[in-house]
């Protein structure tokens, strides 16, 4: 396994879907967080981790996704989530989706999220700008360039 790429499998949900019978497109945004939740158990990390007076939280402050073709229920979904940048303070990760049809994939979105990374104050409910934590900086790596 690759500390800067990870490959998600799920399969579109009924609920998942408008009127139209297609995806509805803020679902993608669910599909990224789940991809990047199973990215972190993969290495060894929760997505939420404590720390001394809080926990570390990844709010988005950043997302752009472009859609190029339509995902209905049933299909077979494969997101890619590559790492692109681990700054101070955030990390930035680019997603393919793509729908399984048989052994073709058929790329439908794709998209960057920045997460920040901020302390939860325990005491007084503040969230402040914090650096990436040193065990999250271990074990995730940016993806090389090329």
């Amino acid at each position: 396994m690759k500390p800067y790429e990870f490959t998600y499998f799920r399969r579109v949900q009924f609920a998942d879907t408008d009127m139209a019978g297609i995806v509805h497109w803020a679902n993608f945004f669910r599909y990224a967080e789940e991809a990047e939740h199973a990215f972190f158990r993969s290495v060894g990390l929760s997505i939420q981790m404590q720390e001394e007076n809080g926990a570390v939280g990844w709010p988005r402050v950043r997302t752009d996704f472009q859609f190029s073709q339509p995902l209905r229920f049933e299909d077979e979904l494969r997101v890619q989530l590559v790492v692109q940048k681990i700054g101070r303070g955030s990390i930035t990760y680019r997603h393919l989706f793509f729908r399984v049809d048989g052994e073709e994939l058929i790329e439908v979105a794709r998209g960057n999220v920045v997460a920040a990374c901020v302390k939860m104050n325990s005491e007084d409910g503040t969230i402040t700008p914090t650096p990436v934590p040193e065990q999250v900086k271990n074990r995730i790596q940016p993806a090389p360039r090329g």
